[in-house]
């Protein structure tokens, strides 16, 4: 079995690929996430990057690590940066012997680092596609990756928590038979092909 953080870090390329095509005249544009802009997207994935670093690398008590960083007229750079941090704090030796604290998902108990590489991986996935659905390009995740953040989504709880603002997933949304593992990653997370309708 492929190391789930091996997976993460495909993932999060993919996700960087994507950023890397995004320019500052286009922070303004929609996303599937209703609530924020590219730029409050972006400020979000980066924010949550060095947060989940500083998690790896133990930190337990400062909640501002994970606050949105605004990406201004570098939102390819700074986003860069800031899963580089990310993918350096899960490559460190014991890192998968680590519990992390994960405030924004639970104040305690901590989690087990796989866990909590697993969460990012789905976030890689779900926020990737917010990035390129709004810029209008293509975004595409190996089957394994997939295959891994299919059955990570289908462990996420769907609910009334998800109505309420800066809910990380909006409820689920139904797919049709024969969809593709994408797809259905998607609609787990609340996502919809037809999100500007």
């Amino acid at each position: 079995m492929t190391d789930l953080r091996v997976l993460h870090r495909r993932a999060l390329q993919v996700t960087v690929d994507v950023v890397n095509q995004v320019s500052a005249d286009q922070l303004g544009l929609a996303t599937p996430c209703a609530e924020w802009d590219l730029g409050q997207l972006l400020a979000h994935m980066t924010g949550q990057n060095h947060g989940f670093a500083a998690a790896a690398r133990g930190e337990t008590s400062d909640e501002g690590v994970f606050a949105p960083r605004p990406v201004g007229a570098d939102p390819a750079g700074l986003h860069k940066a800031s899963a580089d941090d990310l993918a350096a704090a899960f490559a460190e030796d014991g890192m998968l012997e680590r519990e992390l604290w994960l405030v924004e998902i639970r104040p305690e108990p901590l989690f087990a680092a796989p866990i909590a590489i697993s969460f990012h991986l789905v976030d890689c996935v779900a926020h990737g596609w917010d990035v390129a659905e709004s810029i209008g390009v293509p975004v595409g995740f190996d089957e394994e990756v997939l295959t891994a953040a299919l059955a990570i989504a289908r462990r996420v709880p769907d609910g009334p928590n998800r109505e309420q603002p800066g809910a990380s997933f909006r409820p689920g949304v139904k797919t049709d038979e024969g969809a593709s593992v994408f797809d259905e990653i998607l609609g787990l997370l609340g996502r919809s092909a037809d999100w500007r309708q």
